[in-house]
């Protein structure tokens, strides 16, 4: 379901048809809570699930509604709109996923929320190249502003130092919540812990971004590191997140 509704965006061509796909999902969410699921392979999937785990119908509503403000063409006016959509996408993601483990502890659920609001951060980055080949950018328009940082700016691939100062306060958001999820992690369940391991590939695009000076369109920070299934192993290893 996830990735159906994260491609619904980048496959439209007219907002309609978005929100047409996205009421089918909403549809189907409230069907398959009634016991009723369409008959549609996902969504049957989804339905054993919420059987199995006792899933919470408000966070995959919260999704969806999200995704739905989103299929705008518009930049976020300011880093709290980009948290706000973070935090009700996929933050409300790894609340299901701590649910699906068992795990009902507010603790974790602070992690969650921080982790979340930093993978939705990060995410945002990484696609930013891809948006302006698309002549799309959707990074905060206060920070865009506070360095004079125009959306031409990017969409021309400048790599000027505001431009990269506008990356870097950027990324240390991304980075401060990282740190907020951390200060929780001795009162978290260990067994919430592979929820939260997505944090190894944010840490290491983080890391990436500073080796090369916050430059976004670096060709480096568009390849897959070989190295994730290792720094996977020892997180998971060594139990924490």
């Amino acid at each position: 379901m996830w990735n159906w509704l994260r491609q619904i965006k980048d496959s439209i061509t007219q907002k309609a048809t978005g929100l047409m796909r996205m009421q089918f999902w909403r549809d189907a969410v409230e069907d398959i809570y009634s016991d009723n699921p369409p008959h549609q392979p996902v969504a049957a999937e989804l339905w054993r699930a919420v059987k199995r785990h006792n899933l919470t119908k408000m966070w995959f509503m919260k999704i969806i509604d999200e995704r739905e403000k989103n299929l705008d063409d518009r930049p976020y006016r300011n880093i709290q709109e980009l948290e706000t959509y973070a935090e009700n996408t996929q933050s409300a993601l790894l609340y299901l996923t701590l649910e699906t483990l068992g795990v009902r502890d507010i603790h974790a659920d602070h992690a969650a929320s921080h982790i979340g609001k930093a993978q939705g951060i990060v995410t945002c980055l990484r696609a930013t190249p891809y948006h302006c080949t698309r002549q799309k950018v959707f990074l905060p328009m206060d920070i865009c502003m506070l360095h004079g940082v125009s959306q031409e700016d990017f969409i021309r691939g400048k790599q000027e130092k505001n431009v990269r100062d506008v990356i870097y306060d950027i990324a240390s958001q991304a980075h401060i919540h990282l740190e907020h999820a951390r200060s929780f992690s001795k009162k978290v369940p260990v067994k919430a812990y592979p929820a939260f391991f997505c944090t190894v590939a944010l840490d290491d695009y983080l890391y990436n971004m500073r080796k090369v000076d916050f430059n976004i369109f670096h060709p480096s920070l568009q390849k897959k590191s070989t190295l994730l299934p290792l720094y996977l192993y020892i997180r998971s290893w060594k139990k924490t997140y």
